[in-house]
């Protein structure tokens, strides 16, 4: 099965927010998966976060080569939650705690808002699910976007991978503008294995792909879905297309051959929202004379 093309497009900040402006902004530039204010560094400070509320924790650098018993303690709490757990070397270390600040060979990126646990999620619907899964959205800009948009339509959650993907921090928060406060977020370790649990409880499952044959707008989202978003670039991994029970595609009609992820999202959750809209004002003819 060949790679599927993408419905969207990453979108590039605007120049003036790609010009640096001092220090720190250059620091975030050079590694932007904290958004520089949700790092934690230091063994005593690391150990607090997990031990306190390790659902926010994003993930964990170790510097190579660093006495591994007094990180004991944290390496238990990093597996017992499932957390990202990445050997780097000590400069980068240096450069993420920032200049003249020890962090004794360990650094967390900690996220700027809580998840949710992806079945509390899908336990708490009332009525037919309305589901985002994004498949290895990595720009933390369109993943605010996102978010935005789902809380906009009323999605019930936004799923998103453990790995290969942006996690909440201060980029997306501020780029969701305050949706990540309202919208439920849960990470997962396996995006497939979260489709299968989807179709067990009776949710569809519908990919985008510009290679798909059906228009967004010829499938019943009246019924309980969930809508597979693809990365900037190369759109749904194959298993994860294979894995779905049908892909959608949005008719491009310009010269161009893909939206935004952010926007394509908000094309196919208002058709959702509009069909679901139309069925509900439709008389309930069981209860007519």
């Amino acid at each position: 099965m060949k790679r599927n093309k993408p419905q969207h497009r990453a979108e590039r900040p605007p120049r003036e927010d790609r010009r640096p402006r001092g220090k720190e902004h250059r620091a975030v530039r050079e590694d932007p998966e904290s958004g520089r204010q949700g790092v934690i560094f230091g063994v005593l400070p690391v150990l607090e976060a997990l031990r306190s509320n390790a659902r926010r924790v994003e993930k964990i650098v170790v510097a190579e080569g660093v006495r591994t018993h007094r990180l004991t303690e944290i390496f238990d709490l990093a597996r017992e939650n499932r957390l990202v757990l990445d050997r780097s070397p000590g400069e980068r270390l240096d450069r993420l705690a920032g200049p003249g600040n020890n962090h004794q060979g360990v650094v967390a990126f900690a996220a700027a808002a809580d998840y949710v646990d992806a079945d509390d999620i899908i336990d708490s619907i009332e009525g037919e699910a309305l589901l985002v899964l994004l498949d290895g959205v990595e720009d933390p800009r369109n993943l605010g976007a996102v978010l935005r948009t789902a809380e906009c339509s009323g999605a019930h959650g936004v799923f998103i991978p453990e790995r290969r993907a942006v996690g909440l921090n201060e980029t997306v928060a501020k780029s969701s503008a305050g949706a990540v406060e309202h919208v439920k977020v849960a990470k997962v370790t396996n995006l497939n294995r979260l489709i299968d649990d989807l179709k067990e409880r009776n949710i569809w499952v519908i990919g985008t792909s510009g290679d798909a044959e059906m228009s967004y707008t010829d499938w019943d989202w009246t019924r309980a879905s969930a809508l597979v978003m693809g990365s900037e670039g190369s759109g749904l991994h194959r298993l994860v297309a294979e894995n779905c029970d049908a892909l959608v595609k949005i008719p491009m009609y310009g010269k161009i051959e893909s939206l935004n992820v952010s926007v394509a999202a908000g094309v196919v959750l208002f058709e959702a929202r509009r069909q679901r809209e139309v069925q509900s004002s439709k008389p309930d003819r069981a209860s007519e004379p």
